[in-house]
């Protein structure tokens, strides 16, 4: 017979996490995600198992928690490797030098940020995906930030501020169909409910970006680019033909061909333009001088799995040509595989619904309801480390709260796009978090502070929940109340 935690027993596990995970970064630093981060949520995961074994639950009923846990970010980690591939090979191609080639001739550092967020939101609202918005166009803006001399955090900030305008208010995203579906409400009420909130919040972030843009020292921002120029013509051929990799594989999402089989295309055809428009640099990569069909598979295989580094003569430059294949993702699904034990242990022991019904209880007014629906969503970005867990598990316990209250279910879908969705990104042990950091190449607490879309969304939702703008009612409350 299992026991219910009590609300002590269910923060415990949560508090030693912080508490290590502060620790972490405070003697590593941006290491902290290579080893000892994944140690604090394994550590934190032991607490939860000791607790739900002395409340009843079997080792084997814990084990299965931990199993579907993991099982459920298994696309992820999947997408993840295939992201690795696709990188080194369309850095070996010339596809993301080119981006970042003529990318700089197109922006000006000035507006270099808002249009980051712009271009970041087009392409993600298109493709319903915050995720190949970062590994394809995402990758090539910060490496023309960097090329400017804009702070990397700044970039990325900018990068998922748009990418999650697009990813929440396309129709063709995952979470934009989730959250109708776990709150009662159909796709495009839901999406026509979110604009009173998103349209705000992505204007106020626009804005901050815009003003930001002038703070940027435009003078050396010049000198820099007209190196990075020189550095690239001289590793690479430059063509606008090599674009069309980037075109096929967009428009094979916006087709709604499966993410796997679409990413694994992109990478094969950057290895296959690798040998067509850069021969010369497949053959440096696999250490030889003379052109063979097996020299060239090598080239394209090293790229594809291994560390590829180019070589410029320029420190700066090279920084930028450098890509980890699908090698370097390891260390992102390792933490991956260590957050989801963590939140296994914790749903399937019962202690996160504990923690969400003891908010639920003190929620009275629809401010607070609504508030309380935020802040269990980012509870379970922290602890379940999956966004797709943050909107199913609030949504199926606060629906019939806001039925009950006589609150229209698009409030509810509302919320947990503004609160799941986004936040999700800027909890570095979340899949989403992890992944924008990897991809990007900039650490989650680096950009955490400039992706101001991310969480003034939350902020922009309570707001309108304590001051009553937009808060629909059900025609009828239900009959039982």
């Amino acid at each position: 017979m299992h026991k219910r935690p009590s609300l002590f027993q269910a923060l415990l596990p949560i508090v030693v996490l912080i508490l290590l995970l502060v620790t972490n970064v405070q003697l590593f630093g941006d290491d902290a995600t290579y080893g000892a981060n994944q140690m604090g949520l394994l550590f934190a995961a032991t607490v939860g198992a000791i607790i739900a074994i002395r409340l009843g639950y079997k080792w084997d009923e814990i084990l299965d928690g931990i199993v579907k846990s993991i099982t459920s970010a298994m696309s992820a980690m999947l997408i993840l490797m295939l992201i690795g591939s696709l990188a080194g090979t369309w850095l070996l191609s010339g596809i993301v030098p080119a981006l970042i080639y003529y990318g700089l001739d197109i922006l000006n550092p000035t507006i270099f940020l808002f249009a980051a967020c712009v271009v970041s939101a087009i392409v993600s609202l298109a493709t319903g995906s915050s995720w190949t918005t970062a590994a394809t166009i995402g990758i090539a803006l910060v490496g023309i930030g960097k090329a400017m001399g804009i702070h990397d955090g700044l970039v990325a900030g900018a990068i998922v501020s748009g990418a999650y305008f697009g990813d929440k208010m396309s129709p063709m995203s995952d979470t934009t169909n989730l959250a109708p579906a776990m709150a009662g409400t159909d796709l495009f009420t839901h999406i026509r409910y979110m604009t009173y909130t998103t349209v705000p919040t992505i204007s106020i972030t626009l804005l901050i970006f815009l003003i930001w843009g002038f703070t940027i020292d435009t003078k050396s921002s010049i000198d820099t680019v007209q190196e990075v120029h020189t550095a690239i013509a001289s590793k690479f051929t430059i063509t606008p033909w090599l674009f069309v990799v980037p075109l096929v594989v967009i428009g094979a999402i916006l087709k709604k061909a499966p993410a796997i089989p679409a990413l694994l295309m992109g990478a094969l055809l950057g290895g296959v333009f690798a040998i067509i428009f850069q021969p010369n640099l497949v053959l440096e990569i696999a250490g030889t001088s003379v052109p063979s069909a097996w020299a060239y598979y090598k080239g394209v295989l090293l790229a594809l799995y291994s560390q590829t580094n180019i070589v410029t003569g320029n420190a700066a430059v090279d920084e930028l040509l450098s890509a980890s294949g699908m090698f370097g993702m390891m260390n992102t699904i390792w933490l991956i595989i260590c957050a989801m034990t963590f939140g296994g242990v914790m749903e399937s022991s019962g202690m996160l619904k504990r923690i969400a019904d003891s908010i639920i209880q003190y929620a009275h007014s629809t401010g607070s309801l609504v508030a309380s629906t935020a802040a269990t969503c980012v509870v379970f970005n922290l602890t379940a480390s999956d966004q797709y867990i943050s909107i199913v598990v609030p949504g199926r316990m606060y629906a019939p709260t806001y039925r009950e209250r006589g609150l229209a279910p698009e409030n509810l879908s509302r919320t947990l796009e503004d609160s799941g969705t986004v936040t999700s990104a800027i909890v570095p042990w979340n899949t989403c978090g992890a992944y924008q950091s990897t991809v990007l190449g900039v650490s989650t607490f680096t950009y955490l502070p400039y992706a101001f879309f991310n969480y003034l969304s939350p902020l922009m939702t309570i707001t309108y929940a304590y001051l009553g703008i937009k808060i629909r009612k059900l025609v009828s409350k239900p009959n039982n109340e």
